[in-house]
């Protein structure tokens, strides 16, 4: 006898609506906006000012208006899991949401290994050695992660202060560095000389790696839709959410990528804690020491707020696949007392955290954060090829222009095209670039071949455990 995994109707009702607007928009915050992406970008140069301004034209805003229309049209529990099944069936879906939570494995140990660097400012200008020190940092990281996991199976109700202290954790310091690189140049002008000319973009193979960075920080707005049913009044409060949180941050990448570059030149500026060595040089210069180490307090909040929100909103996916049985039944649970996806939220971590001790083998602490965001990267973008054909594909449904909820892309069907065939594009660039080993890689070939066997073996490892669930479901019937 074939015993079936609960249905959805059993299991989604314990799900606890606890997410509100302002809950929502410091999700978002504490989720796309990094202080390390602004830290990359500086090492970048001055042409990653024009990066950060085509990103946005051409991808976060076609992203955003994309996944307004597509959460306020299809708010469920799952997201672009969700939405892909609805375009393109089961198969099409599962890879979609498979891609998306598989990702995290490589994610979560550069997300970590940065926020563990980032947070060795608190000691002051001694942070610059400690940000270094490989059992440090791995011994912050795994701390990091073990608070995100424990709050979030606990629930919502509790983990959404985390996010919500990792929002304003990451908006504030940024804030501050902002300010002290606008004093310190009226002061003592600028470490960097800008002009029309340097801030264009660099087209050369030493700096293309880092094309898909900027489009990567720009994404994450949709990790809360995975969350919908846990949100208050949804096709109201999603959309707003995403575009007040999507200015912001957009916003501050620019500004704050001027800043970082004010206070040092780009060959000083580390990829993972350059903000805070920035906020660090910027507060010596004013004699305001203290400053530096309370952004870096901050800072740490705020990273763990990130990690926080990513393992909050990934490891419903899995959850919504052990719903649907094509995962082994077991990622359909609710913990008992908490009502949350609490066996999903351990197996991501536990891989997480087996993939972050194995990324340090042979490699230098850059090298091993530079594979780590490389194969994040070309996963997490794979689900999103599917949300941009998602949305052209569903356009023609009757259902768009006759529901009064939904948020739509301006412009009609073309508006959809548009936006759609834009972030694809962009996307699909950004997964070649990605492959390229970046200019200073200690190994080029070693480098290229773990990236494409790591990123092969996830997809495999997913489409077997699809083939054994769909033939269990079958044989359930």
């Amino acid at each position: 006898m074939t015993t079936s995994a609960p249905g959805t109707l059993d299991v989604k009702p314990q799900l606890r609506k606890t997410m509100g607007f302002w809950d929502v928009l410091l999700f978002n915050i504490a989720t796309v906006l990094g202080p390390r992406w602004i830290a990359a970008a500086g090492h970048n140069g001055t042409s990653s000012i024009s990066l950060w301004v085509l990103a946005a034209v051409f991808f976060f805003v076609p992203g955003a208006l994309v996944i307004n229309e597509l959460s306020s049209r299809f708010p469920e529990e799952g997201g672009l899991y969700a939405w892909s099944k609805e375009a393109f069936g089961p198969f099409h879906g599962f890879v979609a949401g498979w891609t998306y939570w598989i990702y995290t494995v490589f994610y979560f140990p550069g997300l970590l290994l940065a926020s563990a660097s980032m947070s060795a400012y608190i000691v002051g200008g001694r942070g610059a050695a400690l940000a270094q020190n490989r059992t440090f940092l791995l011994s912050v990281s795994l701390g990091m992660l073990l608070v995100a996991v424990v709050l979030n199976i606990i629930g919502l109700n509790v983990g959404k202060w985390l996010q919500n202290a990792g929002g304003v954790g990451t908006y504030v310091p940024l804030l501050m560095l902002t300010g002290i690189a606008a004093v310190v140049c009226w002061r003592h002008g600028s470490a960097t000389h800008f002009t029309v000319a340097n801030m264009l973009p660099t087209w050369n193979w030493d700096t293309v790696n880092f094309w898909s960075q900027i489009a990567f920080a720009f994404t994450g707005l949709e990790l809360v839709a995975t969350m919908s049913e846990e949100v208050r009044d949804p096709r109201r409060t999603l959309p707003r959410a995403v575009f007040g949180a999507g200015a912001l941050i957009a916003l501050m990448y620019i500004v704050g990528t001027f800043a970082i570059l004010s206070l040092a030149p780009a060959a000083d500026i580390d990829p993972q804690s350059g903000v805070f060595h920035a906020i660090t040089v910027g507060s010596m210069a004013l004699k305001l020491g203290l400053l530096g180490m309370l952004a870096a307090i901050l800072v740490t909040v705020g990273n763990a707020g990130g990690v926080g929100s990513t393992v909050a909103g990934i490891a419903r996916v899995p959850f919504v696949v052990g719903v649907d049985r094509y995962l082994p039944a077991a990622f359909g649970k609710i913990h008992p007392r908490w009502k949350t996806p609490y066996v999903s939220i351990l197996v991501q971590a536990s891989i997480s955290g087996a993939i972050l001790l194995a990324s340090q083998i042979n490699e230098s602490t850059r090298g091993a954060y530079q594979f780590l965001i490389d194969a994040a990267i070309i996963l997490y973008f794979i689900p999103f090829l599917y949300m941009f054909a998602a949305v052209i594909k569903l356009a023609g449904r009757r259902d768009r222009k006759e529901n009064e909820h939904a948020v739509l892309v301006p412009g009609g069907k073309a508006g959809v095209w548009i936006c759609g065939s834009l972030g694809f594009i962009v996307v699909l660039i950004g997964i070649a670039v990605s492959l390229i080993p970046p200019g200073d890689s200690m190994n080029k070939l070693g480098f290229e071949m773990k990236l494409v066997a790591g990123t092969v073996a996830s997809v495999l490892l997913g489409l077997v455990l699809y083939w054994r669930g769909a033939r269990a479901k079958q044989e359930g019937l």
